[in-house]
């Protein structure tokens, strides 16, 4: 980090003196006038986008964080960074860049910041890559920053229940083992997406947004604001003045980003039943960070932290609901209170997790049920179970909340495709006790690591969510619920032991042992790893190629640097 600091004060040296007069020319011509020099530049960048409903009110946001920028004495200048829609192409091969995305939105605020020698910046971002992909940038550049979350949907309604947009994916299930009309199929996809912000269960963004309030980058209760709600865009502009106070006292990311905060995101991801996605992010954002933190340490915080939140898509309660109880920081303070929070942990605003949450009761409303009290949590331990043996060597993350067999034997189904297995679900030709095996979907096989959402929801929809099991080197969706496994690291395109597995070999999954094993001799393997050719790469041209030729295992974050 010090080095980081140390390049930055280096570049905007450059701009002293002879040098400095183009530049401020340039600065003129956007609306730098004399008195303007000597502010601090702050760049606002911005994953506004009609693509999805995660970021179609992020433009607002924004403009009102110029504005409190301004008021607070700096020079805002904003800038674009892409988003990509999981919802929307989920299930097709545009999927492939979801997790490429990380990366293109790290490199471009990187690049946009120390390109113009930025002085801090606020991001402001909505879908589920938005946020570690900002995270990221915000760690390897060390300068004062913030982040701005776009905000939850509200839920749609119909025949008296909450839909989030998992539940269209649940329906093409149901309707596709006749359980429901095609009529009732489209009365759900008409209802669940009513309008702007993230999905509305703990799936993806919903948890990131948490996490990172956890680790103090952005403000308390902001992670879980409904994004067409009035304080959404107050937060936005508090968000700013936080952030031009940070500039003037140089608190700095490496501050932030320290042991004790990626403990606080784990700590809380474990109690509100958060998505498998944060164990890729937040190891990717503490490389980037430079803080030690293994795959393992999920299991170690698991053991501790209690699953508090009956949160969706396992539980009944989507995140307004969660807003309502108290948010993140009731959560963060029936921790504190239980000694399994770090409360020294420093946060944006100069305060300490501890002052922050002085004010919270350390025992949640009576009068809500979405966030139990810690003598009566949903789950004893927490939700996300790291698995290992010989199918994962390196790890694998499973969701073991909301499962009623934790363990299951049975025979193998392999698929080399997210699509393959779809057709094989919707065609009814899965049964129960069956162990599916979808591979080759990992980050260089696939390339990108796709969201297995598509054949888990149909899965549930059959009616199988509680005796069919799953296993994957892809991702899954925060969607996901039942018995499956993701992130099998090594995965099938370098030669794990999933590759090698074969149609009707016994596979068992013990979420109660952590264990995910092949039951195979050793020496049969070993013939099978001879035999094994690694198949060539999907694209050899354009950006999924080039990801795929840097990126790494699942198992340290799926990082390309």
């Amino acid at each position: 980090m010090a080095d980081k600091e140390a390049q930055n004060l280096r570049s905007r040296t450059i701009t002293q003196g002879v040098q400095r007069t183009p530049n401020r020319a340039m600065l003129r011509a956007v609306g730098f006038g004399d008195g303007d020099f000597s502010k601090p530049i702050v760049g606002v960048a911005s994953a506004y986008s009609t693509i999805t409903p995660c970021n179609i009110g992020l433009r607002d946001l924004a403009d009102r964080a110029v504005k409190a920028l301004r008021s607070a004495g700096t020079m805002p200048q904003i800038f674009g960074t892409i988003t990509v829609s999981d919802g929307i192409s989920m299930g097709t091969e545009g999927m492939k860049y979801s997790l490429v995305s990380r990366e293109v939105i790290a490199d471009s605020i990187e690049t946009a910041c120390n390109a113009q020698s930025m002085d801090g910046v606020l991001v402001v971002g909505g879908c589920d890559k938005n946020i570690p992909g900002a995270m990221i940038a915000i760690a390897r550049m060390n300068i004062p920053a913030i982040f701005v979350y776009g905000g939850t949907s509200k839920p749609g309604h119909l025949h008296g229940k909450d839909l989030t947009v998992v539940s269209a994916f649940e329906a093409v299930g149901e309707y596709s083992a006749k359980k429901i009309t095609e009529s009732e199929l489209q009365d759900v996809e008409r209802s669940c997406c009513p309008g702007a912000g993230s999905c509305g269960g703990m799936f993806t963004a919903n948890t990131m947004s948490s996490a990172i309030e956890a680790m103090g980058l952005s403000l308390m209760y902001s992670s879980t604001m409904a994004a067409e709600d009035a304080e959404k865009s107050d937060s936005s502009a508090r968000s700013a003045e936080v952030l031009a106070e940070a500039i003037r006292h140089r608190i700095l990311p490496e501050r932030l980003l320290t042991r004790e905060a990626f403990e606080n995101a784990i700590a809380v991801v474990m109690a509100i039943g958060g998505s498998t996605n944060a164990v890729l992010h937040l190891l990717a954002i503490a490389h980037a960070s430079g803080v030690p933190l293994s795959i393992d340490d999920f299991e170690t915080v698991r053991a501790r932290v209690p699953v508090l939140c009956d949160l969706k898509p396992s539980g009944r309660f989507v995140v307004t609901d969660f807003h309502r109880a108290g948010g993140v920081p009731q959560v963060m303070k029936i921790l504190l209170a239980h000694g399994v929070l770090h409360g020294k942990a420093m946060t944006i605003t100069g305060e300490t997790v501890e002052e922050l949450l002085k004010s919270v009761p350390a025992v949640p409303p009576a009068e809500q049920e979405v966030i139990r009290s810690w003598e009566k949590p949903l789950y004893r331990e927490g939700h996300l179970a790291i698995l290992k043996g010989n199918l994962a060597v390196e790890g694998a993350v499973a969701k073991v909340t909301g499962v009623k067999q934790p363990v299951i034997t049975g025979p193998a189904r392999v698929f080399d495709s997210e699509e393959a297995c779809l057709e094989a679900v919707l065609a009814g030709r899965i049964r129960k006790g069956d162990v599916i095996v979808i591979r080759y979907e990992g980050p260089r096989g696939g390339p990108g690591m796709r969201e297995m959402l598509a054949p888990t929801s149909a899965i549930i929809g059959a009616g199988l969510g509680d005796s069919v099991g799953l296993i994957t080197d892809g991702r899954f969706s925060g969607g996901t619920y039942g018995m499956v496994v993701g992130h099998v690291a090594p995965e099938a395109f370098v030669g794990g032991t999933i590759a090698l597995v074969e149609e009707n070999d016994m596979i068992t999954i013990d979420a109660r042992k952590r264990l995910l094993h092949l039951d195979v001799a050793e020496g049969e393997l070993g013939r099978r790893k001879e035999a094994w050719v690694q198949p060539g790469p999907r694209y050899r041209t354009g950006v999924l190629a080039k990801y795929a030729r840097q990126v790494s295992s699942s198992s340290v974050g799926a990082v390309t640097d």
